[in-house]
């Protein structure tokens, strides 16, 4: 059997340092399901149609099934497993579940990536944008309303500057 090259690739995973050495073509997802155990972010379509491996790379969200490891060398990783301090909820997951934002509950860890990148972006302001820029990420429940009332419910918060559960929700979200 011939020897396959792998590379080294350095990641912050959720605040936590780690070094892998992988293929050329092994992507984030799976490196990140497979070998980092983060089994929250899901495998959907693996085409980057439906966002249900959807994570936040420097904050910033993208599909992780569409990215190769090796490209992400050196930069920080957030999946769902990252967004709650402790055994604090991050605000969009208290919101998700006051507002019955999952029914299968699939697609819930990429929604709520892409949520916080959305409210990292700071380009939602009203419901209609909350709609648009969450629209890569399918539900096949249909729990569409309820998700864009969580998102709607924190950019809320985050807009009064209130605080809620010792989160500032003035600061930007991550």
């Amino acid at each position: 059997m011939e020897h396959q090259q792998q590379h080294p690739v350095r990641l912050r995973i959720n605040g936590q340092d780690r070094e892998f050495n992988v293929e050329s073509w092994v992507t984030l997802l799976d490196l990140l399901r497979e070998r980092a155990g983060m089994t929250g972010t899901k495998k959907g379509c693996d085409q980057g149609q439906c966002g249900a491996c959807t994570v936040l790379v420097d904050g910033k969200r993208i599909n992780s099934c569409l990215t190769l490891a090796v490209m992400q060398d050196g930069r920080e990783i957030t999946t769902v497993e990252g967004l709650a301090t402790g055994e604090d909820l991050h605000p969009l997951q208290q919101a998700f579940i006051d507002c019955d934002a999952f029914q299968c509950g699939y697609c819930t860890p990429g929604q709520l990536c892409s949520a916080v990148g959305l409210i990292n972006e700071g380009q939602a302001t009203s419901r209609d944008d909350v709609r648009e820029l969450m629209s890569g990420n399918l539900c096949r429940c249909g729990a569409y309303p309820q998700i864009a009332d969580a998102v709607v419910k924190v950019l809320d918060l985050r807009d009064t500057k209130k605080t809620t559960e010792g989160f500032t929700t003035g600061a930007v979200l991550s």
